[in-house]
């Protein structure tokens, strides 16, 4: 792993088509600003974690729980017609 120091507005290459600048630089965090090509994916590693965890997930469950989950979900109707009287 490559360590660095930068100050604020100071610029890391990596290749040719990536800049990493440093925006701002707080007590306990630094805020930094990532210029890419659009075909880049550029994401935090907590988000593409939990993205493989809910992929995981999704192909674990059997058709017969799906419908029963959508069961639940569906409103329920209220063909009594039933209605609060106002006092």
């Amino acid at each position: 792993m490559l360590m660095m120091s930068r100050r604020v507005g100071e610029v890391i290459l990596i290749g040719d088509d990536v800049e990493i600048v440093i925006a701002r630089i707080g007590r306990s965090r630094v805020t930094v600003g990532i210029r890419a090509p659009r075909q880049t994916p550029v994401v935090a590693r907590e988000i593409k974690l939990v993205e493989e965890e809910n992929r995981t997930a999704a192909g674990n469950c059997s058709a017969a729980g799906l419908s029963r989950l959508i069961a639940r979900l569906k409103p329920v109707s209220s063909s009594s017609g039933s209605r609060r009287r106002e006092k």
